[in-house]
């Protein structure tokens, strides 16, 4: 059987492969290139190649590998520890911003920064200013702006003013010694530029350092226990905007294209069928605040690239000081973007897997950005007010009296990354409460294991805040685990989650390290009565109870007795109340019958029915999870 799914498999993906590798022959022959396909890419990669994306890949798969115990289980790794959970918790602060909470997670973020890294990467360069290729494909020594900038021969024979110009900015032999005269400082400024425009150290540490420092430095700020490096991601988005507006909207399709791609190469033949599902929301699950810090972090450092690279070049004649991005098409991307990637999905927490989501302020929020974006990227560089405005500014005043509509929009960007950054500062200074957990907590390793119903989400709030009728006073139920040494506290699996699945396994554990428990939900739906239940935790093959639910009353009553359902430590019981006596029983096992108060209690399948003479009455069935079926 394995053998003809693997043929399968392999026949499909070969035909797949074949029709593709015969679409790209005809375009190819259409086209005939000759190189110009990747000229682009070759002249502002080594080798063509983005090697920054890709390194960066490599060691957020490291940190999913090794780090989270990814290699052992690669569809469940160890998650708890590796969140933003206080900076009190260090090691939790340094790996979420690089750890992930599935393989799905990772996927879909490695997907996208494998095109938004290389256009953001792409647009920084690994040569300063690009270099020629020629249609042979080797590249000339000097770098792209050399021949653009200088003018032609005709034009240095035609006019003396120019020549004149240019020797005058040519170096002497003199100005060329002094800097090796003098050394110390000036050696070191060479040296430091020498090192900044080499394309190894472009390539290799200072996209892959930017990447990674970016996704710990975002972390600091995370408002919540985040995971993952979407933060990144919506940074390198943010950067591609500002350089490449319209090609990265037509990019976000391209994520599309390289994960259809990743998933035919994994799964060329999916068989599947209709089936529940359950979850929150899919926009209660995005890290919002996070990936607008993310987003608003590489906008402005892509405009400071941008206008920092302007500033280098203004004296050259191949600028031309005028070919600038509209704001109508900042704008429209930005808003494009965001909306495609939900950014206007700002909710509130109400507690026990209850959301509220506010669309209209989010999407009204979304445009304001997309404007502020708008003005720092295309605004004038002119002085609002010209006749206030000061040529050199050297004071407080005489700087807002020379402000220009750029300068206004970086200042309102800059604003808006401290008003998104600043909530993320205040819980993750303080401690979490360590109170005792309620129930029987296991204990693992320093981690606590219970599971409660209805009490106080001390994640929620650690931070006390009452606003338009909403508290972060929040309940909460399920499977409850904390760790006081390292600030952890967390419903790791909600009381619904557990209903609806009926066992779920928790990871607890450390860098390289873990130790698993399962927990299973077992009950018994009494007749019109609800549910019965009670949550074993089970390790090493040992069980213990962690909770049992409030009885359940079944509605048949036979001969004046009612029955009732119970969950104890270890089992379930009847119990049968009449007479104002009540006898109790455990429960019968498969096929075998108890009786109480003259009324016998037979067990079949997963039901239990109640009989006396001619009466035969259902009391109960055992519950059933959805996700079992």
């Amino acid at each position: 059987m394995v053998a003809e799914a693997f043929s399968a498999d392999t026949a499909h993906l070969v035909a797949g492969g074949a029709l593709v590798a015969v679409a790209l022959a005809v375009v190819y022959g259409a086209d005939r290139p000759r190189g110009a396909w990747t000229r682009a890419l070759r002249s502002r990669f080594l080798l063509g190649v983005p090697w920054g994306t890709l390194v960066t890949i490599a060691a957020v798969v490291g940190v999913y590998a090794f780090v989270q115990s990814g290699l052992e289980n690669p569809n469940r790794p160890v998650v708890i520890p590796f969140r933003s959970w206080s900076y009190l918790y260090p090691e939790g602060m340094l790996w979420s911003g690089l750890a992930h909470s599935g393989r799905g997670h990772i996927t879909g973020n490695l997907l996208s920064t494998l095109v938004a890294g290389a256009l953001a990467e792409y647009a920084y360069g690994h040569f300063p200013g690009g270099r020629e290729v020629d249609d042979g494909g080797e590249a000339e020594t000097g770098p792209r702006p050399v021949r653009s900038a200088l003018p032609s021969i005709g034009a240095l024979r035609e006019s003396p003013p120019i020549v004149a110009s240019l020797r005058e900015s040519l170096p002497t032999v003199a100005s060329l010694r002094e800097p090796l005269s003098v050394g110390g400082p000036a050696r070191e400024s060479l040296s430091r530029e020498a090192l900044a425009a080499n394309p190894y150290v472009r390539a290799f540490v200072v996209v892959p350092g930017a990447m990674v420092g970016f996704g710990v430095l975002s972390s600091l700020f995370a408002l919540g226990p985040v995971i993952g490096f979407s933060g990144v991601v919506f940074a390198l988005w943010g950067f591609a905007l500002v350089c490449y507006p319209i090609r990265t909207v037509a990019a976000l399709t391209g994520v599309t294209l390289v994960n259809v791609t990743y998933e035919t190469l994994r799964n060329p033949v999916v068989v599947s069928e209709a089936s529940g599902s359950y979850g929150a929301p899919s926009w209660a699950n995005i890290a919002i605040q996070g990936h607008a810090i993310g987003l608003i972090g590489g906008i402005l450092a892509a405009v400071w690239f941008v206008r920092r690279r302007r500033g280098r070049r203004s004296e050259t004649v191949w600028l031309d000081p005028e070919s600038r991005t509209t704001a109508l098409v900042v704008f429209g991307a930005v808003l494009l973007f965001g909306a495609s990637r939900r950014l206007w999905a700002v909710y509130w927490y109400l507690g026990n897997e209850r959301y509220e989501m506010y669309r209209a302020i989010g999407f009204g929020l979304l445009a304001a950005l997309a404007a502020i974006v708008a003005l720092a990227v295309a605004g004038r560089d002119e002085p609002l007010r010209p006749d206030l405005a000061v040529p050199e500014p050297k004071t407080v005043r005489e700087s807002a009296r020379s402000l220009t509509p750029a300068a206004v929009g970086l200042l309102l960007l800059v604003s808006a990354l401290a008003v998104v950054a600043g909530p993320g500062i205040a819980p993750n200074l303080v401690a979490v409460d360590d109170d005792e957990l309620p129930g029987d907590p296991i204990e693992i390793e320093g981690y606590q294991l219970t599971y409660a119903e209805n009490v106080e989400d001390r994640v929620v709030s650690v931070v006390d805040v009452e606003a338009f009728g909403r508290s972060t006073s929040v309940n909460t139920s399920g499977v409850i685990v904390a760790n006081a040494d390292r600030e952890i506290w967390t419903t790791a699996v909600s009381k619904g989650n557990l209903a609806f699945w009926g066992y779920r396994a928790i990871d607890v554990g450390g860098t390289g390290w873990r130790e698993t428990v399962w927990v299973q939900r077992t009950g018994w739906v009494a007749t019109n009565g609800g549910p019965a239940y009670r949550v074993d935790a089970v390790r090493d093959e040992t069980r213990s109870t962690l909770f049992t639910s409030d009885p359940a009353r079944a509605e048949p009553r036979i001969d004046g007795r009612t029955v009732t359902v119970a969950p104890v430590d270890g089992g379930f019981e009847l119990r049968v109340d009449g007479g104002g006596e009540r006898d109790v029983a455990r429960f019968p096992t498969a096929n075998e019958s108890v009786t109480l108060r003259g009324v016998t209690f037979v067990r079949q399948g997963d039901a239990v029915f109640a009989v006396r003479g001619e009466t035969r009455v259902r009391i109960a069935e055992r519950e059933r999870y959805e996700g079992r079926r």
